[in-house]
């Protein structure tokens, strides 16, 4: 068994039930599709790196047949499960601890390409001595990316999300534990029809392959010139 895990957590591409903040300036058909594009973009960019095994972890369990041809075959699928994001998150660290390995980061899968470098980054850290986290902050004051090398339960439990004191309040408990903690480069999220138009110009030239899909569903919207 390898040491190092590399999970990446989405929702099915549904209408109407995920990037329900771009509605009404899209529709919630547009809406899933932004959804898809960001992830497969993103599953085929993770699919290079070569330093860790990788899943994707998909909601609702019932999604399995959608979500598979989505996912390049490095990619191993299991179900989220758990009442809340905290849980689900937990859920997905302790499913991959529980298959042994010992290094595990989570992103979302809304998110543009993240520079392979990071991860590289983030699972050297958690390389070190015992209980490490990594946290990649969001410019929405979450973030997008969490790694641990043993289970912290604490930071999962009892939390509420979607909020700008995510990450604060996370450092803090962190903190409060006295478990060395890293803070990674911020990375751009999609939350309102104005991220999507303001994607192409933020996001890095040397990216701009990996996110194919994701530019070309914005310009065929409207949301851009060229």
């Amino acid at each position: 068994m390898r040491a190092n895990a590399l999970a990446v957590m989405a929702k099915a591409p549904l209408a109407g039930q995920v990037k329900t903040r771009l509605l009404p300036a899209l529709s919630p058909e547009e809406a899933a599709e932004v959804a898809r594009c960001l992830l497969v973009d993103q599953l085929q960019h993770l699919s290079g790196f070569p330093d860790a095994d990788l899943y994707l972890a998909f909601a609702p369990a019932e999604e399995r047949a959608l979500m598979e041809p989505l996912a390049p075959l490095r990619f191993r699928l299991f179900a989220q499960q758990g009442a809340d994001l905290g849980a689900r998150m937990h859920n997905v660290f302790q499913t991959l601890h529980a298959k042994g390995y010992r290094n595990v980061v989570l992103i979302g899968g809304d998110l543009a390409p993240i520079p392979l470098a990071i991860f590289a980054e983030a699972f050297a850290v958690l390389e070190g001595s015992p209980r490490r986290v990594v946290l990649g902050p969001s410019r929405d004051g979450g973030y997008y990316l969490v790694g641990c090398n043993d289970l912290v339960p604490e930071i999962f439990a009892r939390m509420t999300w979607s909020h700008g004191e995510v990450l604060h309040q996370t450092l803090a408990r962190l903190s409060a534990l006295a478990i060395s903690t890293r803070l990674l480069p911020p990375a751009f999220d999609f939350d309102t029809v104005d991220d999507l138009r303001a994607f192409p110009s933020r996001l890095d030239p040397a990216l701009a392959e990996q996110a194919a899909n994701t530019l070309r569903l914005i310009r065929r919207l409207g949301l851009c010139e060229g």
